[in-house]
């Protein structure tokens, strides 16, 4: 039993070590991720002309290190902002210092820079207001971004991050020196000038566009006036177009309908005339001679035709017998006919035809 009590003890005392140690560093942690600073402070106001983008929370910093943090802000005097921050009493807030909002980073937060100025080296009193003459507002970037529009269109996504952290360092006064800038600019000049021939050709390709487009005015403004029109005439007999559709579609079924019942016929009819196409493919040479013939028999037909809505014969021979009594020869007709008609060639349209027997 003293075994266990023993046994219990000690993991008892590793736990309660394990739970202090971890809270010490979940604390530390929170302290440096946080970036709480402890000790006594003291309050401050200052009066800017603008703070957009400062919030309550953000750090207040002199040489860099944060020394405190924005308490509020609110509006002054109509069109000023008013800031309320605080600061570590070790640190020095002077009636010469000036408080400037400055960029953080390229996301937006911003920051209070409190530096030292010319003059009164004598404490700033709490109960007075760092007036606008001695505080700064943040740089506007969209009017500074705005204005290289045209440089940013010709960049990599990486270039314009790096061309703008330098473009606010520099601006801010905290960047090593302008030569970074003008490296950067430099080689942006350089890759647009290695491309001139390019922009040279698409300004003249545009400037072609623009003249035929000016030279065609008038067609231009007819057409859109006719498409005017014509839209215009849509829209007018929208009921009657709708109409037709509703007819259209009431067709469609019928003919559908019409389909279905003669559709066991006709695919009998197309099967039938697949055989007959075939039998016609076998007797190709036959059909192709009689074909060739029929124009001359279709002649020999109209001429007998010629005189009316009859043909008409002329019978060149005839003979026949009677048979009378079974032993007695049979008894022979002569037929009169023949003559120089029927051995003789008969001249119609230029050819020379016989007369069939």
């Amino acid at each position: 039993m003293k075994l266990l009590d023993k046994k219990t003890a000690g993991d008892t005392t590793r736990l309660v070590v394990f739970m202090v140690v971890t809270a010490l560093a979940t604390g530390l942690l929170v302290v440096v991720i946080g970036n709480f600073t402890f000790g006594s402070k003291t309050t401050y106001k200052a009066i800017f002309s603008d703070s957009t983008g400062l919030v309550k929370g953000d750090d207040v910093r002199i040489a860099g290190v944060r020394v405190g943090k924005v308490k509020g802000i609110e509006v002054h005097d109509r069109n000023q902002s008013e800031v309320t921050f605080d600061v570590l009493k070790t640190s020095t807030v002077t009636r010469s210092s000036e408080a400037v909002i400055k960029y953080r980073n390229l996301v937006g937060q911003r920051y209070i820079s409190l530096s030292e100025g010319v003059g009164d080296t004598g404490r700033q009193p709490t109960d007075q207001t760092i007036p606008m003459s001695r505080t700064k507002p943040a740089l506007d970037l969209t009017v500074l971004f705005n204005g290289f529009k045209p440089l940013f269109a010709a960049l990599t996504p990486a270039d314009i991050n790096k061309l703008s952290y330098e473009v606010i360092q520099v601006f801010q006064g905290e960047g090593d020196t302008v030569s970074q800038l003008l490296a950067s600019t430099a080689s942006v000049t350089q890759t647009l000038a290695s491309r001139d021939k390019v922009i040279g050709e698409l300004i003249t390709n545009l400037n072609d566009v623009l003249t035929t487009v000016a030279n065609r005015d008038g067609e231009l403004t007819s057409l859109i006036l006719r498409l005017k029109e014509f839209i215009g005439g849509l829209k007018d007999d929208r009921q009657a177009i709708l109409g037709s559709l509703d007819g259209i579609s009431s067709l469609a079924v019928q003919t559908s309908d019409l389909v279905t019942d003669v559709r066991p016929g006709l695919v009998q009819d197309i099967k039938q005339l697949r055989r007959v196409t075939g039998n016609i493919n076998a007797q190709g040479a036959s059909v192709d001679k009689q074909l060739q013939i029929l124009p001359i028999k279709l002649r020999k037909i109209g001429r007998t035709a010629i005189y009316g809505s009859f043909f008409n014969f002329y019978l060149c021979q005839l003979s026949g017998s009677v048979k009378l009594v079974d032993g007695l020869p049979d008894l022979k007709i002569p037929f009169p006919g023949g003559g120089q008609r029927c051995n003789a060639s008969v001249l119609t349209g230029g050819n020379a035809e016989r007369t069939a027997n």
